[in-house]
Formats: C-alpha cells, sequence, structure tokens
C-alpha cells in the first residue's frame, strides 16, 4: 500500500503492507511534527542557525537527533529534519510490528524492506537518467537520504544534481547528504574530492554523486542499474 500524505511543509509517500502501519506513521509525523515546532517556538535559533548547535539540554528525541547528526557533519540541525521525521515514522511501523516500511520525505528515505526494492536517481537536468539501485532485503532500518543543488527547495551551497548517503542513521544520512551537496562542485575532480566530507564520519555506509555527466562513488553502495524513474512518482510538493 502506499499513500502521499502532507503535513505543512513535510510532503512523504508512506509505504506498507497494512493501512494500520501508514496511520501510526501519519501519528508520528504529527507527533514530532508538534514537538518539534515547540521546541523552536522556544528557540527560533535551532531552525535559521547553519553552525553546530549547543548540545547540552534537555532535548525532545526528534531534536537530540537532529542536533547529533548536525553536529556530527559540522552543520546546522535542521539539516536532519527530513531524515528524522522518516525515521521516527518506520520505528513506529517496526514497533507495531512491519517488516516492510519505506517512508519517503522528499528523498530522505527510512526504510525496512523484507524484499528486494529498487530506488531511482533522480538527478534533474544531468544527462545521467534512469539509474537506480537495489536495496537488498533486511531485518533493520537504514537511511538512503539525497542532497542537490538543482533540484528542490532545500538549501546547498554546492553543485551536485543528487548526493546520496547510505547509513543504517537515517537522522545522519541526511546531515551528512546535505555537507556531501555542499562540497560538490563542477566537474570530475570535485565530484572525487567531494568525498573527503563524509570519509570519516563514524556511521557512514556509502555516498554516490552525480555533478553533470559525472558520477562517483566511495564506501560501500548498492548495485546500480537501469530503472525507469517515474517523476511522478517522486515525492514531492
Amino acid at each position: 500500500m502506499k499513500e502521499h500524505f502532507r503535513l505543512k511543509e513535510t510532503i512523504v509517500t508512506i509505504q506498507a503492507d497494512s493501512q494500520s502501519y501508514i496511520e501510526l506513521a501519519r501519528d508520528s509525523i504529527r507527533s514530532n511534527r508538534r514537538e518539534l515546532e515547540s521546541y523552536i517556538s522556544y528557540d527560533p535559533f535551532f531552525q535559521s542557525t547553519l553552525e553546530p548547535y549547543d548540545s547540552k539540554g534537555d532535548f525532545p528525541d526528534v531534536v537530540r537527533r537532529m542536533v547529533d547528526a548536525g553536529n556530527a557533519m559540522g552543520i546546522g540541525p535542521m539539516s536532519a529534519v527530513a531524515g528524522t521525521i522518516s525515521a521516527l515514522a518506520v520505528e513506529a511501523m517496526v514497533d507495531a510490528g512491519a517488516r516492510f516500511a519505506i517512508v519517503d520525505n522528499g528523498g530522505d528515505i527510512a526504510i525496512i524492506n523484507d524484499r528486494p526494492v529498487v530506488m531511482g536517481i533522480y538527478a534533474g537536468t544531468s544527462p545521467l537518467k534512469n539509474l537506480g539501485f537495489v536495496m537488498e532485503p533486511r531485518d533493520s532500518i537504514t537511511g538512503v537520504c539525497t542532497s542537490s543543488g538543482s533540484v528542490g527547495p532545500s538549501i546547498s551551497f554546492g553543485m551536485a544534481d543528487a548526493a546520496v548517503v547510505f547509513s543504517d542513521n537515517v537522522s545522519l544520512a541526511d546531515s551528512a547528504a546535505t555537507a556531501l551537496g555542499n562540497s560538490t562542485e563542477i566537474g570530475r575532480e570535485a565530484v572525487e574530492v567531494s568525498f573527503e566530507v563524509i570519509k570519516n564520519v563514524e556511521g557512514i555506509k556509502g555516498a554516490i554523486v552525480i555533478q553533470g555527466e559525472y558520477m562517483g562513488f566511495w564506501g560501500d553502495v548498492p548495485d546500480i542499474q537501469r530503472a525507469d524513474v517515474k517523476y511522478e512518482c517522486i515525492t514531492k510538493g
């Protein structure tokens, strides 16, 4: 089953084998957004800073995960917002017994899958099109998060058409994708150099960068294959 769900700026596609799991994911998104919004009303700087946030304090879980992820990458906590919301929603489904659950929050994906899943890579105007990778079955949640300087509304200071990061820590994958996208300039050498920003960060499994006609890989990356990437299937506003 698949459902498109929107709550303010959060726009997700939820997949599971039961409607009851999808309802749990929606409930998780609502409750964690409330906690996040409450914290932002207490400290608006949390939402605006692009720098690491003071990690001292008694934070709600959603805020703590964002702080830890952003600080690990040397950037602001909002870099992890979409991945964190996705992770908490999938965790709610898994806690209820789901073995197949996906939440795609604008390209920041949390997934647990008991069957192979092919994920397409959308890289905007890059000539590298109709490519995807196979997520093999696994019994734990993993994160597949994407940042882009040419696609979508998120802030990026780089030129990556797609910067994809894989990590079992979904919040970290989201922040790392932002940092990787920020570090990507134009050309083959720039793609090669961009991976320096994530190489020494514990918990990151692998990454892909597409910039124009160039595609680079680092670490443990799922098998790449041809895929029919349908624009209408991309989670967007």
